[in-house]
């Protein structure tokens, strides 16, 4: 079998994300046949080397597992989360650890998820060189006018950078709330 990123074949066995398996690989709290690794991009070989995190041996899922998940607002996308804020897992206890969100919401959001222990699934999902569209509803106060759609469009300025850029449709308009 070919060689494969430490990083990748975590998320693989569904223990997390690329990047969250990174952070666990700097923090030295994963092992190659009971050596601790925190040089990112190791590869290992499955069929042979003993992986470990936290001392608990990985592997591959045998079965993969898929939920769609109605996020409630007021929760957060993530597996933890330091301000102790509720997150999905609240709504569902008995998922975490076993399987991820693929993607995110926004705390204030609402709306479907995608949770599975795939992680080569959820990497090509979200991941931006696959160029997955995705479709979101939105309602909003206020009634959007044409120059906000033509913001949208372009790309909005944030802290962090501009958006990208986004196909923007006004669906209708109720009372003071917008959907598009």
């Amino acid at each position: 079998m070919a060689l494969l990123r430490l990083q990748k074949y975590m998320a693989d066995c569904g223990i997390a994300s690329r990047r969250q398996s990174e952070s666990m690989i700097k923090a030295g709290r994963v092992k190659v046949n009971g050596t601790v690794v925190k040089e990112l991009g190791t590869k290992i070989d499955p069929q042979i080397d003993q992986i470990s995190v936290d001392d608990k041996k990985i592997s591959v899922q045998d079965e993969f597992l898929f939920y769609m998940f109605n996020k409630p607002a007021g929760y957060l996308t993530t597996t933890s989360d330091p301000q102790h804020r509720p997150t999905i897992y609240d709504c569902c206890p008995e998922l975490k650890g076993h399987v991820l969100p693929v993607g995110r919401l926004d705390m204030d959001t609402e709306g479907l998820l995608l949770l599975t222990n795939h992680g080569d699934l959820a990497y090509r999902l979200t991941h931006p060189k696959y160029n997955i569209k995705k479709t979101y509803i939105a309602t909003v106060e206020g009634v959007i006018g044409e120059k906000a759609l033509r913001i949208l469009e372009e790309g909005v300025p944030l802290d962090d950078g501009v958006t990208a850029p986004a196909k923007v449709r006004f669906l209708k308009k109720q009372g003071k709330i917008s959907v598009v």
